[in-house]
């Protein structure tokens, strides 16, 4: 039994390691064969930022807030009833890109940080694990939209692309996944829930009654959320702004260097790299969208010293930037509340408070004492008679 115990902490640590072995595998696989063969020629194009354009750098950055802005009113949106405020929320969301943005394993560590400040917030756990699901998948799915569209222009415009099949491949499978769900949540609601239910009895560690439960409410809200067109169309509204103002951000980056790049091949090329980056390899596509954008804005006709030095200025904002913005965040949620003042103010009221307590609780306090004392005294004059 002793060697059992010991044994598993022994398994979990090879398996950790295996994990991170992977993990480190991957990113330098990634770097060596799609980003540094990019960053290459990189010197060559550092003459290039003494040209640069810094009314759209700003411009850049703008945009890049904005999207992320876009990204709190839809979480607002599928939260739509009795979720926190709106600037509580895009601190919430800054919180967990920037834990996406340092964690291997894709969206997931920060979708959990995002729950527990939500259930924190005072939202139920039901509702948070649907907001944030509907968040996630409803934004994959507007993504998958606009990447399509584009396909379609970019075939007639450019010819046919096997990479193409490849991103319009994964929107399929992401569709009729999703396509999947609804329906065994809407049509066939009792028996998907039955079917949970039966599933988590063979799960160690998981209750097949509360999990039916949880699907319930998940199935319940969803009903109500599709059976409200006007929340729905406002989701789809912001999930496309935060998805065309982010690309829009990337387009400035590149027109600061003084290139001018179509928005259907800039659209194409965006829609790729985010679909390829949901790949759990490294954190948020780090690598991969970088490796996926150079070449395809290249291969568009975009000088390759304006596609390097513009897609690392939008990353720059992109995916570094939001790190330390989001720790910031998340210590703002943590530590909020009064100012130091209030707090010194409201800890003298309670301390005088309880001293009023004590001093009016005294007299019966010690009447109660020499009661017990003198009760005391009586039995022992009693026991010795």
């Amino acid at each position: 039994m002793q060697a059992g115990t010991e044994g598993a902490p022994r398994r979990r640590r090879v398996r950790k390691q295996v994990k991170w072995g992977l993990y480190a595998v991957g990113l330098f696989l990634i770097l060596e064969y799609l980003v540094l063969p990019q960053l290459a020629g990189a010197r060559k194009s550092l003459n290039l930022l003494g040209k640069i354009n810094f009314a759209y750098v700003v411009a850049g950055v703008v945009l890049e807030a904005a999207s992320l802005v876009s990204y709190s009113q839809l979480t607002h949106t599928v939260l739509h009833h009795g979720g926190p405020h709106r600037s509580r929320l895009l601190r919430i969301n800054l919180s967990s890109l920037s834990v996406s943005h340092i964690m291997p394993g894709g969206t997931a560590p920060g979708t959990a940080v995002a729950f527990r400040l939500l259930t924190q917030s005072g939202v139920s756990g039901a509702d948070a694990g649907f907001a944030l699901g509907m968040q996630g998948v409803g934004s994959a799915l507007v993504l998958n939209s606009i990447l399509w569209l584009a396909l379609l222009v970019s075939v007639f415009a450019h010819g046919y692309n096997p990479l193409y099949a490849v991103a319009a491949g994964a929107g399929v499978v992401l569709m009729g996944l999703v396509a999947g769900v609804v329906l065994a949540l809407t049509r066939g609601r009792h028996r998907s829930i039955e079917i949970c239910r039966r599933w988590a009895t063979h799960i160690p560690f998981l209750d097949g009654d509360k999990l039916a439960i949880q699907t319930q409410r998940v199935a319940d809200r969803l009903g109500q959320f599709l059976a409200e067109p006007q929340v729905l169309r406002r989701a789809i509204g912001w999930a496309a702004a935060f998805w065309l103002l982010d690309a829009a951000s990337l387009f400035v980056f590149i027109a600061a260097l003084g290139t001018i790049v179509s928005p259907i091949d800039l659209l194409v090329a965006y829609g790729l790299a985010q679909v390829l980056a949901v790949i759990p390899i490294t954190p948020s596509g780090l690598g991969v969208v970088e490796g996926v954008l150079i070449p395809t804005l290249t291969g568009f006709g975009v000088p390759q010293e304006a596609a390097i030095l513009g897609v690392l200025g939008y990353r720059l904002v992109n995916f570094w930037l939001p790190i330390p913005v989001g720790g910031i965040a998340y210590l703002s949620l943590r530590f909020s509340g009064e100012g130091w003042r209030q707090r010194l103010r409201h800890a003298r009221d309670e301390v005088s408070s309880l001293e009023e307590d004590t001093v009016r609780r005294t007299p019966d306090a010690l009447s109660g004492v020499l009661t017990t004392r003198a009760r005391r005294a009586r039995r022992g004059t009693a026991a010795r008679s």
